[in-house]
């Protein structure tokens, strides 16, 4: 069973930094740059965690990992986002 995350991080070195930030697009869509929701089963979590600890230094840097449960359109629905919309938020369009 999938469960929905949000996961922020704050990564303290630019090269760090980056290497997180391209782990976490394999788990995850960018909300914002350092702000990813992903979909993830328990296996996924523990392997996204296990990757995100051999990038960062936990003397430095910090990841949270918020559970939002497992409706991942309960948890779009209450979203709120001011300013721009989130990616896939605006579905003002017709693919032909």
């Amino acid at each position: 069973m999938q469960r929905c995350y949000l996961v922020c991080y704050d990564i303290r070195d630019p090269r760090r930094l980056h290497r997180v930030h391209r782990a976490m697009k394999g788990y995850g869509e960018p909300w914002q740059y350092s702000v990813f929701f992903c979909k993830l089963r328990s296996v996924d979590r523990v392997m996204m965690e296990r990757d995100l600890m051999e990038e960062m230094n936990t003397k430095e840097d910090q990841v949270l990992i918020i559970d939002m449960g497992p409706s991942e359109k309960a948890v779009r629905d209450y979203t709120k986002v001011l300013g721009q919309s989130l990616p896939g938020e605006n579905r003002n369009f017709i693919i032909v």
